[in-house]
């Protein structure tokens, strides 16, 4: 567990620990890894709820792979936290766990998070740190370059999986322990930028081209419009707005494909759209932590409850996949030239 120093260091370590306590006997947790910093040790948990069967639907949220990105981990860990509550009383809520289950990294890069910085104690960006290449160069830097720690966006050494970082290694060993034997899995990852709006994106970062499983996410974006046709979400490759080199969601996506297992896996990000709280409160942008994370409580307060919609939609999907998985050959190629439409400007 952490010391004195590092609880008052890192408040979101401490309350993490605090809800894994209520939800003992509930949950499985693990330490995924330890990262060493300045005499500290700062540990990675990975939880897991519901059935133990790995091959039953498996939701998987993960924050906080950017030290700056708080809000992403708060996210994440507010939503365990509602969860520890609704099991004390909700039988429909057991009842789902029984039939599926939830996997969580809430905090990947704790000493990110200690430091205040984007990157990991090694001046290495998580998000830029897989094997992966772009099919074209992306943006000087903001891609990924492996040029100097000292600059964003340090990509660290690249070219196989051992060359990783601890903390991307952990997480992705994680993924293919509980989810990869899923038939059926979605993975949401929490940040925040300079966005306008709240973007949900799915692959690639690395491409422009579409995703193998295109028509899935077309079909699983027209569930969510219909269910809920007052959602703010942009839905949208990523790639839509940047590529980039290394990617860990790219690169784990591909991973699973080449099981050819039949099987699927859907990485999302979920990029909270940090300029609607700038905007009110541009004194924000001279605090460290204030570009990327809402300070004011009220406003917190909204953003913690504002995403459980989404989560809870996203479980009960994988539970009910019939509307958006199992679709026909003339189904798929009308999503699949709609998306491309849509998406893709061809």
């Amino acid at each position: 567990m952490t010391t004195a120093i590092q609880q008052r260091k890192l408040p979101e370590l401490t309350t993490l620990e605090r809800v894994l306590k209520q939800l003992d006997g509930q949950a499985r947790v693990e330490t995924l890894t330890t990262v060493t910093h300045a005499n500290m040790d700062f540990p990675i948990h990975g939880v897991v709820l519901g059935a133990e069967d790995r091959t039953l639907p498996c939701l998987g949220i993960f924050g906080g792979v950017h030290g700056l990105e708080r809000i992403g981990s708060e996210v994440v860990i507010a939503f365990l936290q509602t969860i520890s509550e609704i099991l004390r009383w909700d039988e429909t809520w057991k009842e789902r766990l029984r039939k599926s289950r939830l996997i969580f990294v809430p905090i990947v890069n704790p000493v990110g998070m200690f430091l205040r910085r984007r990157s990991n104690g090694n001046g290495v960006d998580l998000m830029r740190n897989a094997p992966v290449e772009a099919d074209e160069p992306p943006w000087i830097l903001l891609g990924g370059h492996t040029i100097s720690s000292r600059l964003p966006w340090f990509r660290g050494r690249v070219g196989v999986e051992a060359d990783m970082e601890a903390e991307s290694r952990a997480v992705a060993a994680f993924v293919r322990e509980e989810m990869f034997p899923s038939r059926l899995s979605l993975a949401v990852d929490v940040h925040s930028g300079f966005g306008a709006v709240d973007r949900l994106w799915f692959p690639y970062a690395k491409s422009r081209k579409p995703p193998p499983h295109l028509a899935e996410i077309a079909a699983l974006r027209r569930l969510f419009d219909r269910s809920y046709p007052n959602h703010f979400y942009r839905i949208e490759p990523q790639a839509k707005q940047y590529t980039t080199h290394g990617d860990l969601w790219d690169y784990l996506y591909d991973q699973q494909m080449k099981e050819r297992s039949g099987r699927l896996f859907l990485p999302w990000t979920l990029e909270l759209g940090s300029w609607l709280w700038l905007k009110k409160n541009p004194r924000n942008m001279f605090s460290a932590l204030g570009a990327f994370n809402p300070l004011q409580p009220h406003r917190l307060q909204r953003i913690l409850r504002r995403h459980l919609t989404l989560f809870d939609f996203l479980q009960r999907a994988l539970l009910s996949p019939e509307g958006w998985t199992n679709l026909g050959d003339d189904a798929k190629r009308q999503l699949i030239a709609k998306a491309t439409e849509v998406w893709y400007g061809r």
